[in-house]
């Protein structure tokens, strides 16, 4: 049997059913935020960039009415939203990589919540042209994703047909579809492949 990933990356996932009385610090985010900023960048060029808003704040409420009608239903509960976003240009012109790199960097973020005891939930489902206009983004800024933080609440916070899925088992592709030696197709296994 293949050896477990460290604890903290098997706690990570991405629930919806988010405590709405459950606070995400300034300290958190803060240590979150600096999680990102070690991540690995191609060239060092670091293209990360993080739109915050803490629950309550003008930020929160602009990111929220920006969420898709079904990530809206449940991340109104989160202690905080944010938005990842990628600078592709610097003064050395294109940034190769740039989704790339904050992707680590939102890993990073996401594990760090999960170290401050919390849980964070990725989102595509967001209007990412949106994001630019009411954030004035410059044009070399892109949204990829949004991100809920918040406090793990009860299934029973989201509507019936949500709780199946948020209370199902945790599903992931087993090693060998993922890891391959010698020749595509060819599983790198625990037992010599």
């Amino acid at each position: 049997m293949p050896s477990e990933p460290h604890e903290l990356i098997g706690a990570r996932w991405s629930p919806r059913a988010l405590d709405p009385a459950g606070v995400v610090s300034r300290e958190s985010l803060l240590r979150m935020l600096e999680a990102a900023r070690w991540a690995p960048s191609y060239g060092n060029t670091q293209p990360w960039r993080y739109l915050v808003g803490p629950r309550g704040s003008d930020t929160f409420d602009r990111v929220l009415a920006l969420l898709n009608m079904g990530n809206q239903a449940w991340a109104h509960r989160a202690g905080a939203l944010l938005v990842a976003c990628a600078d592709t240009a610097n003064a050395k012109g294109a940034v190769p990589y740039a989704e790339y790199g904050v992707g680590l960097a939102t890993e990073n973020l996401v594990l760090q919540a999960v170290a401050e005891g919390l849980v964070a939930h990725q989102m595509a489902g967001f209007d990412a042209p949106g994001v630019a206009r009411e954030f004035g983004l410059p044009e070399t800024v892109r949204p990829l994703a949004a991100i809920a933080v918040g406090v793990l609440g009860p299934p029973s916070l989201l509507p019936e047909d949500r709780r199946a899925r948020e209370t199902a088992p945790r599903k992931r592709l087993p090693l060998t579809e993922t890891a391959f030696t010698g020749q595509w197709g060819t599983a790198f296994s625990p037992d010599g492949g």
